[in-house]
């Protein structure tokens, strides 16, 4: 089994969290999980495995043990997430300016936007149609795999200052999507719509609605004099969610319920209906006790005595930039899976969830080193935090190192993603 191969072939089929989610979906179906219907009665078994979408962007995975009493039959939740940073199609998108056809765009999350500059773009997603009524209305995915735009960076001798680049996110990253033919009377109206339905061949006038995004056209390589590091696209956080789908769909789960949740929109505070910060994981929960027959006291219990991996990529120590690292716990890539404590709570961690964390991977061998953020940057927030308090259950946050993080391209340790899909499968177990 090539890991990173599978993760770069997860990753080359993930260009948004819809293709996430698709792409997830096709590796449960082949390991076995059945699909059910989100917000429908379930019928669970011991020995099942299933999984639900919830608006094409968040999935829910969960396999059920053969022992559920108490004792060693525990609750195991991992979660990560299906979205990344990038740009979003707006609506009414066409900008026709000096014989250019431009598409007006919204950055999405905390992306680092001069990395995206000068690359071969490409766009997926969804587009959605008129259905069979207005409630109903007919949805599907594109990705449209070539390169179609470019955002060209200004000659240096043009800009105003050449020692600070200072880019304005609504005029300085608009992609250049072609050429206006004048000559014959093309004005760029429609443009973007006209060219949409082209490719997909279908009448423009029946698109009603997209949400589309920009990501580049890259493939994810091996890295380094002996090919110990990988660069590509999209690394946070899909390192994470292949690394949650080899626990879910290998480790053994003998006893008690073993959830895998795939969450969208955590780049942009989960605060949405398919976001980690919603109603879904309590929702989760009370379905699989009806579908289990399970009372509310005897899922309390095992909320209390369960445990929760957040699961997110980590800052690695940056050679170059010392002064922004903690000189003490900073680790960098190739320290295996990163424990992220902080004394804020934006990770979710306790002295108790670090012990556990290192005895699964004490008791399989598993490299793990320990980040905490400088005390003068107080770092980013990850869903373990609002997943732990809105649960009560105890928590720990954890990934792999990167460097770029937020780029178009993103730069790992080849062992490390082999570590996190490792402990995944020993948490599981």
């Amino acid at each position: 089994m090539n890991v990173i191969h599978d993760l770069l072939a997860f990753i080359e089929a993930s260009p948004s969290a819809f293709h996430t989610v698709k792409s997830t979906a096709q590796l449960l179906n082949a390991g076995g999980f059945n699909e059910l219907r989100w917000g429908r009665p379930w019928m669970l078994a011991p020995g099942g495995r299933y999984f639900t979408r919830i608006f094409g962007s968040t999935l829910i995975a969960f396999r059920i043990g053969q022992r559920l009493e108490a004792g060693d039959s525990r609750l195991k939740i991992a979660a990560c997430h299906t979205d990344f940073p990038g740009f979003r199609v707006k609506p009414n998108p066409d900008i026709a300016k000096g014989g250019y056809a431009l598409v007006n765009v919204s950055p999405y999350g905390g992306l680092n936007v001069s990395s995206w500059l000068d690359r071969p773009l490409s766009m997926a997603g969804k587009i959605v149609f008129k259905g069979k009524n207005e409630y109903e209305p007919e949805v599907g995915l594109i990705d449209f795999t070539r390169p179609m735009f470019a955002i060209p960076r200004l000659a240096p001798h043009l800009a105003k200052d050449t020692t600070k680049e200072i880019i304005d996110r609504q005029n300085d990253l608009t992609p250049i999507a072609g050429l206006i033919d004048a000559v014959n009377g093309d004005k760029g109206e429609k443009y973007f719509l006209t060219k949409l339905g082209r490719e997909i061949q279908r009448d423009p006038k029946t698109i009603l609605s997209y949400d589309l995004n920009i990501y580049p056209v890259e493939h994810g390589v091996s890295v380094g004099m002996d090919a110990e590091m990988v660069s590509s696209p999209r690394l946070d956080n899909l390192t994470s969610a292949k690394a949650c789908l080899d626990g879910i769909i290998d480790g053994r789960v003998e006893n008690g319920i073993a959830v895998a949740c795939f969450f969208d929109n955590e780049e942009v505070g989960s605060r949405t209906k398919q976001g980690a910060d919603s109603s879904i994981i309590r929702d989760l929960l009370a379905a699989i006790a009806r579908g289990l027959e399970l009372d509310d006291d005897t899922m309390a219990e095992k909320i209390a005595d369960g445990f929760l991996l957040s699961v997110d990529v980590a800052q690695g120590y940056h050679p170059c930039y010392s002064d922004r690292y903690d000189p003490t716990a900073a680790p960098g890539l190739g320290s295996g899976v990163i424990i992220k404590e902080s004394a804020s709570g934006t990770y979710a961690s306790d002295a108790e969830a670090v012990a556990i964390v290192k005895g699964i991977a004490g008791k399989c061998g598993i490299p793990v080193a320990e980040f905490v953020n400088r005390s003068t940057v107080r770092g980013g927030s990850t869903q373990g935090s609002m997943l732990s308090a809105a649960l009560g259950m105890r928590s720990q946050d954890i990934g792999v190192p990167l460097l770029a993080m937020h780029s178009a391209r993103e730069l790992m340790a080849a062992k490390d993603m082999e570590a996190l899909s490792s402990l995944l499968r020993a948490f599981f177990d």
